[in-house]
């Protein structure tokens, strides 16, 4: 299983681009140590310039805000610092190395349907919390979910999240990535955060069989499957969780799983009935598989792909290009910095 199509965002200008990299920004994600207390975080680094070339500012703003209303969650990455340079934004994050659920599939290529039903509880817990503050994700998928030391999941990257939207609401952008994509998103009309349970049913899937349900080479030929062609189930499976996977791959949005009540509809699945929903969010749940991390600075769970790269030179300091960004550039960004009240940063 290697890497698939990349994520799509339309623009403001409704050009679609497709980006291969992590995250808004072609962002570098470093590993650092705070001299002070020792304790290790994950610094999310991102240019200005690529940002405001691609008008993704929205986007990254958008990211800080969720990621301050969801520092309380077990299941969401918390941000501890945020701060700029005249050229770049830094996001501090909970270091998390117990390796994202898309490594874990590549090596292991499918779960079993309790460890996939551990993790879908607890991703759903998540992304109801996000709904409940009328957040919408928009982009999940193995790639963004992480595992920490112990085996839970933490969910990352919010630069496609929508804020503000009602439960009634409705949204039109264009966004995600192909593989996950809603039929109502692929044919551009309004969508709701019913979008986030149909991803959740396209990763349970995923979790169970190895690949998404739809999924094709060829994009159009999945744009085609995902719009028109049944669910096709393999065999061996629970009757529970193929009948939550026909209702969270419901193609009406309407009909889907989540449509009325919305995570509650979820939790109440026959799927769940042996999930404490509880003891699930204080973590009172051994989770099914520990990712045997020794230690921070441990990195065997994290694709080599990644720990090879070298740190870029400019990381730390001003840019050598010349230019420097104009004041009304820089303003794009204001009210960025942040600092939480539990910890010594400053």
């Amino acid at each position: 299983m290697g890497r698939r199509h990349g994520t799509l965002h339309a623009d403001s200008d409704g050009v679609t681009e497709r980006r291969e990299s992590r995250s808004v920004g072609e962002s570098s994600v470093l590993l650092a140590k705070l001299k002070a207390d020792g304790k290790f975080y994950a610094v999310k680094v991102l240019q200005k310039k690529v940002i405001l070339k691609k008008k993704e500012q929205k986007n990254i703003m958008a990211e800080r805000n969720v990621l301050l209303k969801s520092l309380k969650h077990p299941f969401l990455v918390g941000l501890h610092y945020s701060f700029q340079t005249p050229e770049k934004l830094y996001f501090v994050l909970d270091y998390v190395n117990g390796g994202e659920l898309f490594f874990h599939l590549q090596r292991e290529r499918c779960f079993s349907e309790p460890r996939a039903r551990f993790y879908t509880a607890e991703v759903a817990s998540a992304i109801g919390y996000l709904h409940s503050l009328n957040i919408i994700y928009r982009d999940l998928k193995p790639e963004n979910i992480l595992l920490d030391a112990q085996g839970h999941v933490v969910l990352t990257d919010f630069g496609l999240c929508k804020e503000g939207l009602e439960p009634e609401a409705t949204t039109t952008t264009f966004c995600g990535t192909p593989e996950y994509l809603a039929p109502e998103v692929l044919r551009k009309e309004p969508y709701d955060r019913t979008v986030d349970w149909w991803c959740l049913g396209a990763v349970l899937y995923e979790m169970l069989f190895s690949l998404p349900p739809f999924y094709r080479r060829d994009v159009a030929e999945m744009y085609d499957a995902i719009l028109h062609k049944p669910l096709q189930i393999p065999p061996g499976k629970s009757d529970a969780v193929c009948h939550l996977l026909h209702g969270l791959l419901q193609k009406d949005q309407h009909c889907r799983l989540g449509a009325i009540a919305d995570f509650l509809e979820i939790k109440n699945h026959i799927f769940f009935s042996h999930i404490n929903w509880d003891d699930l969010y204080h973590k009172r749940l051994p989770p099914p598989y520990s990712p045997n991390v020794r230690g921070p600075a441990d990195l065997q769970n994290i694709d080599p792909e990644f720990t090879r790269e070298m740190v870029p030179n400019s990381v730390g300091r001003t840019s050598e290009l010349g230019t420097s960004l104009t004041t009304s550039s820089s303003n794009a960004f204001s009210g960025f910095s942040y600092v939480s009240s539990d910890n010594g940063f400053l």
